[in-house]
């Protein structure tokens, strides 16, 4: 029976736009244009800006939260994915924690919950943009005027629902992933596009893009532009040789992690010689986890700039929350604040090599705090998601399958995956908050965390896709390959 919580969402579901599931095999070349046409409409909003907006006279309170949003400031995607990310985790959990009633094996169950969730996104996105102004991220509310509030939120309004029915066309099968994987991996993957190939000159002289600075210190021969001055570039804070390094070497690493796996024996009950194995990622929660928590970090940081421009350094025992500094966004009008004391500059990752030699003791506070969160939200996903030990003997025994000398007992093959996922969890929470950590005090060309979520998509689609070409040269695979 459908929960009283879905049944009140019955009627806006009835009257929100829907892309309808393909009715015919949708082919990998008409799924790739799909997804590139979906992709090109995301940039194409990306960079036209809004109307009505006055960005040179307030703060970006959401600076930290851009790159798990995949926003861009002053544009149709302002709010960006926030709204789809926020409802997808609140059903999550409320379904996990079982505290609403949801029957997956039901088809009308299944399409009220999804529906459901479209619609408390297209909520949110009201809610957020209302914030939004209120909160003067667009200018101040009375220099606005009542004309270009209307513009504004009719602007991001419809923006929103478009990024949700994007979101749906892919995740219905007319497209390869989702939505949601393609705009982080399109954002990030285009912040390392610019701090590497970038023309536009830097503080030093030099292009800022470290590829094109390289090569402009090789062969200009100016004697202060060499190529060990870029190496580092600590204190202008530009893309530097060790970061362009960084980034190789935790792209390598994160794909040998997301390929190494433990793998359980198994064989199905009803027919002796047949054999399989369940595998369980090394990164068992991927990066669920610093996601995370930085997007619990990035809300910290929010109300600690809404407290901080309340007091100004006024109040003693307020400032110890956290006290901010005004800083230049690179390529956008406008600043944001960055935490220079109290609890939120704890809560805040080194910008550089030249910040961790400054501060060590910042560093090794901040990833202390960052292992034990992401361990304990990795714990937390674990068990609302149907990762735990429990969830998984329930879907080995479903599949009538069982662990070799053992009996078929759900207990007892919980028993036996506790031996294993608990540590793995532990491992992945301590792993990718190490590698988040170094991508972010190295100098990276893009933040530890947006770093980490591109290279698991990138991983994803690259799984996808291979399925994808297997299943169209054997069309007899795709319930094997789970296609189907």
């Amino acid at each position: 029976m459908t929960s009283k919580f879905l049944r009140f969402f019955a009627p806006f579901v009835k009257v929100t736009p829907e892309i309808k599931a393909p009715q015919r095999e949708v082919s990998f070349k008409e799924k790739f244009i799909w997804t590139a046409v979906v992709l090109i409409i995301y940039l194409i909003m990306s960079n036209i800006p809004m109307y009505g907006v006055q960005l040179e006279e307030s703060a970006d309170y959401f600076y930290w939260l851009r790159v798990i949003l995949a926003s861009n400031r002053g544009t149709l995607t302002e709010l960006g994915i926030g709204p789809i990310v926020t409802a997808g985790l609140i059903m999550q959990l409320l379904q996990g924690s079982k505290l609403i009633n949801v029957n997956m094996a039901d088809p009308y169950d299944r399409s009220m919950f999804s529906g459901s969730q479209k619609v408390l996104a297209m909520f949110l996105t009201v809610f957020n943009i209302i914030a939004y102004l209120m909160g003067g991220a667009f200018g101040p509310v009375n220099q606005l005027g009542i004309m270009n509030i209307v513009f504004i939120f009719l602007q991001l309004f419809f923006a929103g629902i478009i990024i949700i029915l994007m979101d749906e066309l892919l995740q219905k099968g007319w497209g390869l992933g989702s939505g949601v994987s393609l705009f982080i991996a399109a954002g990030v993957a285009g912040q390392i596009f610019w701090n590497a190939f970038s023309f536009i000159q830097g503080p030093d002289g030099l292009p800022r893009g470290i590829v094109i600075a390289f090569f402009t210190a090789l062969f200009d021969g100016n004697p202060d532009t060499d190529v060990g001055a870029i190496f580092l570039r600590g204190e202008t804070q530009l893309p530097s040789i060790l970061g362009g390094i960084t980034t190789v070497i935790i792209f390598l690493v994160v794909i040998w992690f997301e390929s190494t796996r433990v793998e359980i024996p198994l064989q199905y009950r009803g027919y002796r010689g047949f054999k399989g194995k369940y595998p369980m990622k090394l990164l068992y929660v991927s990066n669920i986890p610093v996601i995370l928590v930085n997007a619990l970090y990035a809300n910290f940081l929010f109300f600690g700039q809404i407290i901080w421009n309340f007091h100004q350094g006024s109040n003693f025992f307020l400032s110890l929350i956290g006290t901010f500094e005004s800083s230049e966004a690179a390529g956008t009008p406008g600043g944001y604040l960055t935490p220079t004391g109290g609890l939120m500059y704890y809560l805040s990752p080194p910008q550089g090599i030249a910040a961790l030699l400054a501060d060590p003791f910042r560093g090794v506070i901040y990833l202390g705090i960052f292992i034990i969160l992401c361990i304990y939200l990795g714990r937390v996903w674990v068990e609302v998601s149907g990762l735990a030990p429990r969830d998984v003997a329930g879907q080995i025994l479903d599949s009538g399958m069982q662990i070799p000398g053992f009996r078929s007992s759900e207990k007892i093959i919980e028993r036996i995956l506790k031996r294993y996922i608990p540590t793995l969890v532990i491992l992945n929470g301590m792993i990718i908050a190490v590698l988040s950590f170094f991508a972010d005090s190295l100098g990276a060309l893009t933040s530890g965390t947006g770093l980490l979520i591109a290279i698991g998509i990138t991983h994803q689609y690259a799984e996808t896709i291979s399925k994808e070409l297997a299943a169209a040269q054997y069309p007899g695979m795709r319930g094997m390959l789970g296609l189907d």
